[in-house]
Formats: C-alpha cells, sequence, structure tokens
C-alpha cells in the first residue's frame, strides 16, 4: 500500500457548501485543532522559567526540569539512550496548556550519576516511577522518545490507570536488533537531523560516556517492546519522521497493532529526533491525542502531517537572541558536567526567552531581564 499525505486528522473538516434553503442544513463543522504555538502566542505572557529539582532513586537521582504552572494533566517526557532532555526544549514549551511539562534526565544521562549494578529497561522504568510518586502526578501524559519510548511503555504496561501514551520514533526494530544494524541505521537517520541535534547529540554522549553507553545499548537493542504493547491500557500515539531509518515504516505499523489503542502519525521531513526539528507538528499531535481528536487507528494507512515553520533556531533568530543562545547552550553544558542546578536553570530559561522571542510568544518584561541579566547582560537592552 502506498502512503499518501494526508492532512493532519486533528484538523478541521472543510466546510461543506451551502444547501438550498429547503434542504437539511449544513453538517456542524468538527471543533478547530488545538495550535498550542498560536495559542502560547496569544498569552498575555508566556511562562519561560525553567525549574531544575532532583529526585532521588535507587541510590543515585533523576533531574527533573519543568516548565509551566500546576494544572490538569502533566506531560512527562523521557529522552533516549545518551541523550539530555534538552532534546524537548523546542517541544516542551508548548504542551503545558494543560499543565506543567517535567523533562526527566536519567541516571548515567546529562551528567546525573549511573546506576550501581546492574542497567535494565526495567529499572529505568522504576525510577520513572519514583519521579510520578514524588511529583503526585494524577494520570500524566508519558512522552517518550527512542529508548524513552521503552521506557514509558514498561511504565504504562505496569499501570493501567494511565490514560494517554506518546511513542516517538519507538525502538528497535524487531527485524535489526543487532548493534551493527541499529548503528548502521542510526547513522543513515543522522544525515537528516539538523545541526542543533548534531550538537546534542555529541554533547551527550560525551557526558555519558562509552563505558555507560555500551552498558546500556545492549539492554535498549533486546528489549521486547512489542511484547509489552500488550499490556498497555493507555491510548497511544506513535510519530515517527519521513527520514527515520532506525524506525521504519513497516515497524511501526506492526507495532501499532498490538497496542490496544493506537494511532499512527509520520511528519514529513523529519528523522529520527522529529521532536525538535518539527516541534510545532509533534506538539499538535500530542494535544490533539490528548483532548481525543484524532479517533482513527491510522495502522493501515500511515496518515503524513507537515510542519511548516521548521528552521534552525539561529535562522529565525535575531542578533542578540542568537547570542543569548549560544551563551546558554555551553553554560548548560558546563551545568551538566559540574552538577550545577543553578546554572542549568538559568542556561534552560535563557534559550526558553529566546525561542519566545524567535516564535513571537510575548514574555513578561521583569522575568525577560531577570533571566537575561543572568547569562547574558550584554544583550539585555538589545532582546
Amino acid at each position: 500500500m502506498h502512503d499518501e499525505d494526508h492532512p493532519d486528522a486533528a484538523r478541521p473538516a472543510a466546510t461543506a457548501p451551502d444547501a438550498p434553503a429547503a434542504s437539511a442544513a449544513p453538517a456542524p463543522q468538527a471543533p478547530p485543532a488545538p495550535d498550542p504555538a498560536g495559542e502560547l502566542s496569544d498569552a498575555e505572557d508566556a511562562d519561560v522559567t525553567v525549574r531544575v529539582d532532583r529526585i532521588a532513586v535507587d541510590g543515585t537521582y533523576v533531574r527533573v526540569s519543568s516548565i509551566g504552572a500546576p494544572g490538569d494533566r502533566a506531560f512527562v517526557l523521557v529522552a533516549g539512550l545518551g541523550i539530555a532532555s534538552t532534546y524537548y526544549e523546542r517541544l516542551a514549551p508548548h504542551l503545558n496548556e494543560h499543565g506543567p511539562v517535567h523533562a526527566l534526565d536519567l541516571p548515567g544521562f546529562a551528567g546525573v550519576p549511573r546506576f550501581r549494578g546492574g542497567v535494565s529497561i526495567e529499572r529505568y522504568a522504576d525510577a520513572v516511577e519514583q519521579v510520578l510518586r514524588e511529583l503526585r502526578l494524577e494520570d500524566p501524559v508519558l512522552v517518550g522518545h527512542s529508548m524513552g519510548t521503552q521506557v514509558v511503555t514498561e511504565v504504562a504496561a505496569r499501570n493501567p490507570g494511565l490514560s494517554d501514551l506518546v511513542l516517538i520514533s519507538p525502538v528497535v526494530d524487531r527485524s535489526a536488533r543487532t548493534i551493527r544494524q541499529s548503528a548502521f541505521r542510526f547513522l543513515r537517520s543522522a544525515l537528516h537531523e539538523p545541526a542543533a541535534v548534531r550538537w546534542h547529540a555529541v554533547t551527550a554522549y560525551a557526558l555519558c560516556g562509552w563505558h555507560w553507553f555500551r552498558r546500556v545499548l545492549p539492554r535498549m537493542i533486546a528489549f521486547p517492546i512489542e511484547e509489552r504493547a500488550a499490556d498497555v491500557r493507555a491510548r497511544t500515539l506513535i510519530v515517527r519522521g519521513e527520514h527515520d531509518a532506525m524506525v521504519p515504516r513497516d515497524w511501526v505499523r506492526s507495532l501499532a497493532r498490538v497496542f490496544p489503542h493506537a494511532v499512527l502519525r509520520e511528519v514529513v521531513d523529519g528523522a529520527h529526533s522529529v521532536m525538535h526539528a518539527q516541534a510545532d507538528a509533534v506538539a499538535r499531535l500530542a494535544v490533539a491525542h490528548v483532548d481525543g481528536r484524532i479517533t482513527d487507528r491510522g495502522v493501515g494507512s500511515l496518515q503524513r502531517v507537515r510542519d511548516h515553520t521548521t528552521s534552525s533556531d539561529l535562522a529565525r533568530l535575531g542578533p542578540a537572541d542568537a547570542w543569548l543562545v549560544l551563551k546558554s547552550r555551553f553554560r548548560e553544558l558546563f551545568g551538566m558536567a559540574r552538577g550545577d542546578d543553578e546554572a542549568l536553570e538559568e542556561a534552560k530559561s535563557a534559550h526558553a526567552v529566546a525561542m519566545a522571542d524567535g516564535d513571537g510568544i510575548p514574555v513578561d518584561p521583569s522575568d525577560r531581564r531577570e533571566v537575561v541579566d543572568e547569562v547574558a547582560p550584554e544583550v539585555r537592552d538589545r532582546s
């Protein structure tokens, strides 16, 4: 079957032609789809303050970066193998219309101390469950990317009361569960990633270290996500990028059929880290999924969506904000390496300010001044 380029199923239906006066009234239109970026830009003030906390788990801790005020539903974001929560920096601000967004740095990644003893996907799931308990989250929306999809699937399989699950680039394809095959596919996908994602990957893998990466990688390769999927009761949205060689179409189709309730979407021009380069499209899909606006299974014909706002961070910023991004990047890297949570809060908040400017999202002037003065006071009057 050939995949067709469908409009996002969450978008409003086309308006029916006017009927003659004697006929029945036109069918009512579907309610408009949520537009997280648009709603934020219309907001009185966007929240750009990132809070960083540590939650003790199994002899180490999970670092939690949070944005947004308390609300009815929280999003909990779990990154992939060796990767920092920074991968979610463009997605997170567009998800906090229902409640706060919590992005996790798991043990062994992003400068967080490693587990002692054995490591497994199940042990990472234990850590995420501890975070949910400590934060007292009621029915959060779990979002996983790459290896993070295995972790959140394991958590959802253990907790049938969870309502919604979002899997971005779920791994590993059942027909390619060897390190050599996965490495080759990852490199093919990396050719389609933007420079910012490559930067995040190189620095994150350096912080993780080869020894820990080598210990966790075989666990990821061998984890049978399709077996745990059958025990998940949450409604599941599966998203892949068009050029993601790690996550072929046939694989996500077969995986979606195992989940009791699943829908599939493919983002045009996306690759393995689609939630970064095409953050707006993924945010629209995630919010529409949680709101119950994506109702078809979409397994047989993988529906495709586009993100017309895609551009690199620096390409859409003025000189002052571009400098703010670059300076916050290095400040964040040093903060992770030193375990300096205060420096991380300042760097992540500064990046959020710059991205808000790039997206035309209003920021409270006093919040802006406080954030910019901590990281790059030399650009305060020009940002």
